[in-house]
């Protein structure tokens, strides 16, 4: 099953409405959502939830009333301040380290398991669709993209999917790192700005770095030009291909808000671009 993972360095820059259009074009393919801190493929892919559960990503400390002599040793070794005076243990600071379940004379603390987040499988016009939302607060991030993911294969082997299509996360932390490893192909989307540019070459590293094949997008390219000649100019010189532009377009707002994915809005100058990008896209992947 090949997979196809879409990047951005930054925030907002179409990297989840081009994922959708993807969907929409193609067949015979798994859904992946690995932003598992902000999911929002979802919301343009007409789903239907099929499956759900906890997800345990983390421990969190837990007091025996009953054996604490509240000696105070565990709020002097707690870094993270997450034990009060009087020895309540407040979970939204606990780190779940462990240095007070080591540290108590009582054995009156114990780390417990604590739900993290939610996975979800879920049904779409364009094939079955692995997510999950990691709860406010949690760091296990990573963790959960591979959850997504193994999802992803066990949700592609049922139908004998032919190719996955996963949304990444923004920026270059845990999520991408998790999200890029075992991908086959990765499209990066990036505006004309100048910190479009810049966060462009970050995570273009962290794809030549993990040796996976990329290509660009510029997304909203006529609202500046310039910077997109620049853009083109460092693609270029990085040898990074490009499959296309995307230009503005005021219709892909209202297309996203009414559940819809660019390409379904009919002959609109962002879903026509998005098609010969696509068109690109898989006449170039299957020569390679």
């Amino acid at each position: 099953m090949k997979q196809i993972l879409f990047l951005s360095g930054k925030g907002g820059t179409g990297k989840t409405t081009l994922a959708a259009a993807f969907a929409a074009l193609s067949r015979d393919q798994v859904l992946a959502d690995c932003d598992v801190d902000a999911a929002n493929l979802h919301l343009v892919l007409d789903v239907e939830i099929e499956a759900r559960g906890d997800y345990i990503g983390s421990k969190e400390a837990l007091r025996d009333a009953a054996r604490c002599t509240q000696c105070g040793i565990c709020v002097d070794v707690c870094r993270f301040r997450a034990i009060s005076p009087d020895i309540q243990i407040d979970p939204y600071l606990c780190e779940g380290c462990g240095a007070c379940v080591t540290a108590c004379p009582e054995d009156a603390i114990a780390l417990e398991p604590r739900v993290s987040g939610q996975w979800f499988n879920a049904r779409t016009p364009w094939g079955p669709l692995a997510s999950a939302e990691l709860l406010p607060g949690e760091e296990t991030t990573g963790l959960l993209v591979t959850e997504v993911k193994r999802n992803m294969v066990s949700l592609g082997e049922e139908t004998a999917a032919q190719q996955a299509i996963l949304d990444g996360s923004p920026g270059i932390g845990c999520p991408v790192i998790a999200s890029v490893t075992g991908v086959d192909v990765a499209v990066l989307v990036t505006e004309p700005s100048v910190s479009g540019l810049h966060d462009l070459k970050r995570i273009h590293g962290v794809v030549k770095h993990f040796g996976i094949p990329a290509y660009l997008v510029i997304n909203k390219a006529d609202l500046s030009p310039e910077l997109t000649q620049r853009v083109e100019a460092y693609a270029s010189d990085a040898e990074l291909p490009i499959l296309g532009t995307i230009p503005f377009d005021r219709t892909v707002s209202d297309t996203l808000a009414s559940g819809r994915s660019v390409v379904e809005s009919g002959d609109s100058t962002a879903g026509n671009a998005i098609r010969k990008i696509y068109q690109r896209f898989m006449e170039d992947s299957n020569a390679h």
